[in-house]
């Protein structure tokens, strides 16, 4: 019991998978969310399938790290949906599902980690875009802004709020990153995006994640992690 834990949603692949040891190799124990994911062979690693846009599922979860580990230290709510398209091209059922994910998702989750840190306090991290600062005529996604932007808006909101319970809040902006969402053949057209001509890897972002981690006295911060994307180009 004695392990600070951290609950990393998203956590099959990708950014949230690279998450999980990076994690562990700080000593924590991980609770592992995705809606499809395997069980581990790490006693301290509980893997939970939950599907986080459906109400109660964020609430399930902390329940479970609770039961398994005993306390809640840290959230990192990597779970999202991305989906690009002219504004007049996306369907009801696009926005269900983006609005679902980004926000129904991290308000539940959420809510009941934050009340499980009120004793010992705790970290939230909400993985966010830097299209909501620097929009891309090269890439429309309006409900990407429209979710994501209230992550960022959110995140400063209880970072004031809980700034004298030892509960810190940061996000992290970022860039397009060589994750399964982007085909490789994508690859170099994407990276013209980022002034650095290159897109990110996953090793950027958990460095990033780890980084504000560490760092007890930054709370309310939007690192943007995009290779100086937000900045101009």
């Amino acid at each position: 019991m004695s392990n600070k834990v951290a609950v990393v949603t998203g956590a099959s692949q990708g950014i949230g998978a690279a998450l999980v040891p990076a994690y562990r190799k700080l000593g924590y124990s991980v609770v592992a969310v995705s809606r499809s994911i395997d069980s581990s062979d790490d006693p301290e690693v509980l893997a939970i399938r939950a599907d986080l846009a459906q109400p109660g599922e964020g609430a399930r979860v902390v329940r479970a790290a609770l039961a398994r580990f005993g306390r809640v230290d840290t959230l990192v709510n990597n779970a999202g949906i991305f989906v690009a398209k002219p504004f007049t091209e996306y369907t009801d059922e696009d926005f269900a599902a983006v609005t679902g994910t980004n926000l129904v998702g991290f308000f539940d989750i959420t809510r009941s980690a934050v009340a499980a840190m009120q004793e010992s306090g705790g970290h939230v991290v909400n993985v966010s875009t830097a299209l909501v600062d620097h929009a891309l005529s090269a890439v429309p996604s309006a409900l990407a802004s429209l979710t994501k932007g209230g992550l960022n808006a959110v995140t400063r909101s209880l970072a004031v709020e809980y700034a004298t319970r030892n509960i810190r809040f940061n996000a992290v902006a970022l860039g397009i990153i060589r994750t399964p969402m982007h085909a490789p053949e994508t690859h170099e057209a994407l990276a013209g995006l980022h002034p650095v001509g290159r897109i990110g890897d996953i090793s950027d972002v958990v460095d990033a994640i780890t980084f504000l981690e560490q760092a007890g006295f930054v709370t309310g911060e939007i690192l943007h992690v995009d290779g100086g994307q937000s900045a101009g180009h």
